[in-house]
């Protein structure tokens, strides 16, 4: 990233690139009795209403960690249901986002997805590909160490071809290769706990991390708005000194 852009970033009251890890929503079921599957059937609402919260506010580019690479580790019968649930809801929700200005993108590995769940992507992503209100990112079948080996393979396959010179590989360069290049200025985690989780490990360098208790499926434009409180009050210096901040001349 550029000075100048970390300078705007620094005085920006409100956050350009927002992620969030979406956590709570098999402690929401078990906690009502109810199967795990449930509580990601509710957290698709909460999806929606975040989508249309952040958009709302101005925030340009929302991600959000829906599927880690790690995940698979869980019981087959749950990943089923989520990869069930994720294309219902690109059926559903395309449209919606394509009528609001919305561009979807998906951020991780996506060849170990079904033909079909691939075919819903690519046909939600070229269907909201105009959208510039703003880009919603989903995180699936992602992690952040792959996404900088990724990364890493690219640059290095440029090099060896002759694309890129060596001594011409920075950290901006670097950061092009990324699945996501924009950095990250807030850093959500929903549900208590307080761990980043392998997610957007290089973009994140200089988030403001904001926890918060609510489970995932109870989230709301009001948990939103207090995340954002947070990142007001926040100082961003990024290597600089206070003064400079606040005279960046």
């Amino acid at each position: 990233m550029q000075i100048r852009q970390k300078d705007e970033r620094a005085h920006s009251s409100v956050p350009h690139h927002v992620a969030i890890i979406m956590d709570g929503n098999g402690r929401w079921a078990t906690s009502r009795g109810f199967p795990r599957v449930m509580g990601h059937q509710k957290g698709a609402a909460a999806v929606r209403r975040t989508v249309e919260a952040a958009a709302s506010r101005g925030i340009a580019i929302l991600t959000l960690f829906a599927f880690s690479s790690e995940n698979w580790k869980r019981p087959r019968t749950e990943v089923s249901a989520l990869m069930q649930l994720f294309m219902r809801a690109l059926d559903k929700e395309t449209e919606h986002l394509r009528e609001n200005g919305i561009r979807l993108h998906v951020l991780g590995d996506v060849s170990a997805f079904s033909d079909s769940l691939r075919q819903r992507i690519a046909q939600a992503e070229e269907r909201t590909r105009d959208g510039h209100r703003m880009l919603l990112n989903i995180a699936a079948n992602y992690g952040g160490r792959w996404d900088i080996v990724q990364a890493a393979r690219a640059a290095a396959a440029d090099i060896a071809s002759g694309r890129l010179e060596s001594h011409d590989l920075n950290e901006e360069r670097f950061a092009s290769y990324l699945a996501e290049k924009e950095d990250v200025d807030l850093l959500i985690r929903t549900g208590g706990e307080k761990r980043i989780s392998n997610f957007l490990m290089w973009q994140t360098s200089y988030s403001e991390i904001y926890f918060s208790d609510t489970l995932w499926p109870d989230y709301s434009s009001q948990d939103l708005d207090l995340a954002i409180e947070f990142f007001r009050g926040r100082e961003r210096r990024f290597g600089m000194t206070s003064a400079q901040v606040a005279d960046p001349r």
